[in-house]
């Protein structure tokens, strides 16, 4: 499976790894991935892969949802 958030899409990034001489090789930055359990709308439960801070957006949406009934 790819190492990519299935809600927001968030993916690896390349960049460069830079030493003290200034020599430049290649590196990839990986998004903070959680295996999380989601309940779908027929109660069935479905794992997905969600990026650490998708989860956190997730969870405060909630509490707002939740404090506004």
């Amino acid at each position: 499976m790819a190492r990519r958030c299935s809600v927001t899409g968030k993916g690896p990034l390349t960049g460069n790894n830079v030493s003290h001489a200034h020599n430049k090789t290649k590196r990839r930055q990986l998004p903070n991935l959680r295996t999380v359990r989601v309940t779908l709308e027929d109660g069935t439960t479905k794992r997905i892969k969600v990026a650490a801070s998708t989860l956190r957006t997730m969870r405060k949406k909630a509490a707002q949802a939740a404090a506004a009934n």
